[in-house]
C-alpha cells in the first residue's frame, strides 16, 4: 500500500479533494500544489517509483518461492485504491493477504488506517488480512540508511545529520502514538553503525490545519543551524521511501533554497526507490507474515 498520486495535471483537483475527505481545495490552495508539481517539470515520479517497488518485492518473493505470492498495489489517495486492491485478490481467488505500507514508521493517522481499510475491505471480500504494523529496524533498510548517508557525508564531513519523517498533528502524539519513538529508533540505530557525533531528528511537510504539527520544523533547524554556525546539513528524509512531492519539492527546492540563501552547506541524502536490498527485506518480512500465519490456522 501506498499515499498515491495524481496520474497527470489535470488530476491534480480530484487527488487533492480526496486527500481532504471530499472537500475541494480552494482556488489558492490547488494553485500552490500544481505550481509545486511545476517545479518538478509537471512530473508525477511517485506511481513509476512504487510499481517499481512493488515489481522489486514481487521479485524478491518470487526468487524465493516461485508462484506463491500475488503482489498488487492498494494506494491511499488515488487509484487503484486500498479497496481496489483487496478486491483484485480475492477476484483472483485468493482469501489471504498481507498488507505492507510502504512507509516505515507506524501512526494511527498514517499506517494505521491503511491497515484498517485494507482489513475493512478483506472483510467485505473473504479476505483474511495480516498487515504489517512498522518495519522502521528492518536491517536492509538501516543498511541503506547507513550507506547513503555516509555517502551524503563524504564531501561535508563536519556537517549534522538531521532525520525527518512527515510531521503528524500534535494531538496524536499525545494519546501515546509511537511515531516519534519509532522515527528516533530508527535514526538512533543509523547514526550507531556510523559512529556519528552530530545528529538530531527533525520534521517536515506539515499540514495546512489549525492544529499544531509535530516540530521543530526541517526548515527552521536549518535556520537555527546557519545562525550557530554549523558546517552544514545532511537530512536523511528516512521517513519517505521514495523521491515524491515531499521530498523533491519539499527538500530538493525549498529546503535547498532556504539553505542556499542561508550559506548553510546543504545535501539530502538518496531515497529508498526500488533498492533491490530494502524490497528484498520486504519481501522477507511478508514471507514471516505469512507463514506466522500459516502456523496459526
Amino acid at each position: 500500500m501506498a499515499y498515491g498520486t495524481p496520474r497527470d495535471r489535470d488530476d491534480i483537483e480530484a487527488y487533492y479533494t480526496d486527500i481532504r475527505r471530499g472537500r475541494r481545495p480552494e482556488p489558492e490552495q490547488l494553485a500552490d500544489l500544481v505550481a509545486r508539481y511545476d517545479a518538478l517539470g509537471g512530473t508525477f515520479p511517485l506511481r513509476s517509483i512504487t510499481e517499481a517497488q512493488l515489481d522489486g518485492i514481487q521479485a524478491a518473493l518470487d526468487a524465493g518461492e516461485p508462484g506463491r505470492f500475488t503482489v498488487v498495489l492498494g494506494t491511499k489517495h488515488a487509484s487503484p485504491s486500498i479497496e481496489d486492491g483487496v478486491a483484485a485478490l480475492a477476484a483472483d481467488g485468493l482469501d489471504r493477504a498481507v498488507g505492507v505500507v510502504l512507509a516505515p514508521h507506524w501512526s494511527t493517522v498514517s499506517v494505521g488506517q491503511y491497515a484498517a481499510r485494507a482489513i475493512a475491505a478483506g472483510d467485505v471480500h473473504g479476505v483474511h488480512v495480516e498487515t504489517v504494523p512498522s518495519w522502521h529496524l528492518l536491517p536492509a533498510y538501516v543498511d541503506f540508511l547507513a550507506d547513503a548517508v555516509a555517502e551524503a557525508m563524504a564531501d561535508m564531513p563536519g556537517a549534522e545529520v538531521v532525520f525527518t519523517a512527515h510531521s503528524v498533528p500534535a494531538r496524536v502524539v499525545a494519546i501515546g502514538d509511537p511515531y516519534p519513538d519509532q522515527l528516533g529508533e530508527t535514526a538512533s540505530a543509523v547514526a550507531a553503525a556510523l559512529s556519528l557525533r552530530r545528529w538530531s531528528v527533525g520534521w517536515q511537510s506539515a499540514g495546512r490545519t489549525a492544529d499544531p504539527w509535530l516540530g521543530p520544523d526541517v526548515l527552521e533547524i536549518l535556520a537555527d543551524r546557519s545562525a550557530a554556525g554549523s558546517e552544514g546539513v545532511v537530512v536523511c528524509a528516512c521517513g519517505f521511501t521514495a523521491d515524491h512531492l515531499e521530498v523533491a519539492y519539499d527538500l530538493d527546492i525549498e529546503a535547498a533554497n532556504l539553505a542556499r540563501t542561508l550559506r548553510l552547506p546543504f545535501a539530502r541524502t538518496r531515497s529508498v526507490n526500488a533498492d533491490p536490498r530494502v524490497m528484498a527485506g520486504l519481501a522477507d518480512v511478508v514471507r514471516a507474515a505469512a507463514d506466522g500465519a500459516d502456523g496459526a490456522a
